[in-house]
């Protein structure tokens, strides 16, 4: 039923659909990042990727095997996009923290080099500190790990920056 050479060409079709579709997911965050020549890079090899994979498809439209290995591509190339944007975590992101704890926070961050904003506000069960804190990807989870140990109570949110317009740039010790 299956030849060898058929087993390739169903996993040329799939491998090239996995390749095309991650960098179709990285050519979106770079996008939204507004990283404008590794976009253009990635959407032009992830074209010429697609264009080889659907006309090896189209010239075997009699086997539906190379259509479903088309579409476990696509499946595995979006999850495949994901862990690598995951993976390189590319750009900044800003952690809002709920505390009652802020001013401890707020300090132990500018210790660490952040620079924090602190605004006071009033939740459900009284005073309550709401802090800003930009930091790169690469450093959030550590961050919110330290934030953790010094108030388990606490809630925050994390939010991706498209663009961030900077005057003075943050000292990092």
């Amino acid at each position: 039923m299956f030849t060898l050479e058929s087993i390739q060409l169903l996993l040329i079709i799939f491998f090239a659909r996995v390749c095309d579709v991650s960098l179709g997911t990285l050519r979106h965050v770079m996008v939204i990042k507004e990283k404008r020549l590794p976009a253009v890079v990635f959407s032009f090899v992830e074209a010429l990727i697609w264009v080889y994979a659907v006309s090896r498809v189209l010239s075997e439209l009699s086997s539906p095997m190379t259509i479903i290995a088309f579409a476990l591509g696509f499946a595995c190339g979006t999850f495949v996009g994901m862990s690598i944007d995951r993976l390189f975590k590319i750009g900044d992101q800003v952690l809002r923290i709920f505390t009652v704890n802020g001013a401890v926070i707020a300090t132990h961050l500018r210790d660490l080099g952040y620079r924090v904003t602190e605004i006071e506000g009033k939740g459900r069960d009284g005073r309550i500190d709401l802090l800003f804190v930009q930091l790169k990807r690469k450093k959030t989870a550590a961050v919110t790990r330290e934030i953790r140990r010094l108030d388990p109570a606490c809630y925050f949110v994390i939010d991706d920056i498209r663009v961030a317009n900077v005057a003075i740039p943050a000292v990092r010790k």
